[in-house]
């Protein structure tokens, strides 16, 4: 039983990896966590996390230029419906496509583009860095349980997925308008906050996921 951090050239791969760890290890999980390239880790894998940071053409560059991942990916998630946490950019590249510096084709496994952030408030700076309370859906995904009120969670981004299909949003921000925080369906979920940034609430939702049997 492992969880593999896939390794494309994107990615705050040392944090996230010893997030993942402390999560295993607060709940006394039979898990390993491997950072890799490999798409037989991928395949192999019990659970498939996809980090990501920068512009969205670039991480989906270095996740093509991995011979074989992308096809490993739709094999362990798609077919063979492993648990799946995209953070970041690994979110993003869940959606149909990209809008950043042009249109560029995502995963497809979430219907909806990544768009720009347009704040009502012109005071508000982009990119959208900092703390902002976390605003669960109405689904009571299991990944979001236990989170305490007014739970805070940390964001460094400029553009965000917007879902053609509202029940895919497991939960939001406010940051002049709607902010997408949270995007899930069947065995996948992604954050375009950074969990491994997050603190206690963040090793919460790590913690939420390894555990969660979808």
């Amino acid at each position: 039983m492992s969880v593999v951090i896939i390794d494309y050239g994107s990615g705050n791969l040392r944090s996230a990896a010893k997030s993942f760890e402390r999560g295993v290890k607060d709940d006394g999980l039979a898990l390993d966590v491997v950072v890799s390239a490999d798409p037989d880790q991928v395949r192999a894998a019990s659970h498939v996390v996809l980090p990501g940071v920068g512009a969205f053409a670039d991480c989906r560059a270095g996740l093509m230029a991995l011979d074989g991942m992308v096809d490993a990916l739709n094999e362990a998630v798609i077919k063979d419906a492993k648990p799946f946490f995209g953070i970041c950019v690994g979110m993003q590249l869940m959606a149909t496509a990209g809008l950043e510096h042009g249109e560029h084709p995502g995963l497809g496994w979430i219907s909806g583009k990544v768009q720009a952030l347009s704040p009502d408030d012109e005071t508000l700076k982009i990119p959208h860095m900092g703390w902002n309370e976390l605003l669960p859906g109405e689904n009571d995904h299991p990944v979001l349980a236990d989170l305490g009120e007014n739970p805070h969670v940390y964001f460094v981004h400029s553009y965000h997925m917007i879902c053609e299909n509202a029940a895919d949003v497991l939960a939001s921000a406010q940051y002049g308008g709607p902010v997408t925080a949270m995007v899930g369906r069947d065995n996948m979920i992604g954050s375009q906050f950074h969990p491994e940034k997050s603190q206690r609430v963040g090793l919460k939702i790590i913690g939420n996921f390894l555990k969660w049997k979808p």
